[in-house]
């Protein structure tokens, strides 16, 4: 009978191959294993490390508790008064508004702007209300369209703002975007600016001051969305 060499035995190749016993009901080789044995083992311990994982994020996949109501327009919560003193009244177009009701997330938009024609400074805002998902998990992942549509970004933490929040920058300074995590919403300001020199009977303004409204005006926003 053919049998496993030992590990420290050469391999014999100068004699004849012995036939194989046959074996009896009930009986295996010596030293044989089973590979649907080996199979099953790896699916327990995979089930094992998969159950382990969906422990470890337990609270990121149970339905988070939300801190924020429901908009019904966006536009009317988003005052935008700090932005609208670097750039004029963003509310005197009319303003474009939609909300979205899907069953897993809730979505806001509001896009503004100071002119009737050629837009050069657009203020939008969204609010989304994760009803399903923490999200948290997800809330790193830059959306492909920031590299595709502006090129090199830059990406800096803001301190002291909901649980997580992020200033997002295009490399030729023209969009701005700050995203902010909190009580299972995700909210986000976002700029677009053809120049910050004067124009449109606006004043001429900079990145940074831009900056620093869009942060007011999104505590203004989370605050007047706060349940």
């Amino acid at each position: 009978m053919i049998t496993d060499p030992e590990l420290d035995a050469e391999w014999d190749t100068g004699g004849p191959a012995e036939a194989a016993e046959p074996l009896a009901a009930g009986e295996r080789a010596a030293g044989t294993s089973r590979p649907w044995l080996w199979a099953l083992g790896g699916v327990v311990v995979a089930s094992a490390v998969w159950a382990g994982g969906l422990y470890f994020f337990g609270d990121r996949l149970a339905e988070p508790t939300l801190s924020y109501r429901a908009t019904e327009n966006l536009c009317e919560d988003f005052k935008a008064r700090t932005l609208g003193g670097l750039a004029g009244d963003l509310h005197k177009k009319r303003p474009m508004n939609q909300e979205s009701n899907h069953p897993a997330v809730y979505g806001a938009a509001c896009v503004l702007n100071n002119v009737d024609g050629m837009p050069d400074f657009i203020v939008s805002a969204q609010v989304d209300l994760h009803k399903k998902v923490d999200p948290s998990t997800e809330f790193e992942v830059p959306p492909l369209g920031e590299m595709a549509n502006t090129g090199d970004v830059r990406r800096e933490a803001v301190p002291d703002l909901g649980e997580d929040a992020v200033m997002i920058m295009s490399g030729s300074g023209q969009l701005q975007k700050l995203k902010v995590l909190d009580g299972g919403a995700v909210f986000t300001v976002e700029v677009w600016a053809s120049t910050y020199a004067e124009k449109n009977d606006r004043p001429a303004t900079d990145a940074t001051a831009v900056q620093a409204a869009m942060i007011e005006d999104m505590r203004a926003l989370i605050s007047a969305l706060e349940k």
